[in-house]
């Protein structure tokens, strides 16, 4: 089992998405992202929120707010992975080059257009709804098959 952070970082309509092309064999490569990563040991998901925004684009996370939570069954083939969502609107600092891949500010409306995860497409959405949400998106080999959602 791993647990993992997504956050999408959120400025004057844009989303902070990260193009997956620099790590060696990286399961996203080639796919845009929001930042994140697996918790350390004993970290909080806040915690590791924080830290992988840092590691990832350079930016100290001021205040966040959980929005969901996904569980992909089996995601990599391997493990099932827990995945906490965070929306991020209060940060400071510069964007660094990333280690990760290449960072960009996509206009909130043009998200859906970026080669993104199949259950992306889904979920992004429900991240700028004012309710919570708590799913389950089964891929199969990389494959998308099918989700669940429970809002609250």
């Amino acid at each position: 089992m791993k647990l993992a952070t997504l956050c999408y970082v959120k400025k004057d309509g844009k989303t902070l998405m990260l193009y997956r092309n620099k790590k060696e064999n990286d399961y996203h490569e080639g796919k845009w992202n929001g930042l994140g990563g697996k918790f350390e040991p004993g970290e909080t998901p806040e915690e590791c929120a924080k830290r992988e925004v840092k590691e990832e684009a350079g930016l100290i996370v001021k205040n966040m707010k959980l929005k969901g939570f996904i569980t992909f069954p089996i995601f990599d083939g391997q493990d099932d992975w827990y995945v906490f969502l965070f929306i991020i609107d209060d940060f400071e600092g510069e964007l660094i080059d990333s280690p990760e891949g290449k960072l960009e500010w996509i206009p909130d409306e043009e998200l859906e257009n970026l080669n993104l995860w199949d259950g992306d497409k889904i979920f992004i959405p429900w991240l700028f709804q004012d309710k919570f949400f708590s799913a389950k998106f089964n891929y199969v080999n990389g494959k998308f098959i099918d989700y669940q959602v429970e809002f609250y």
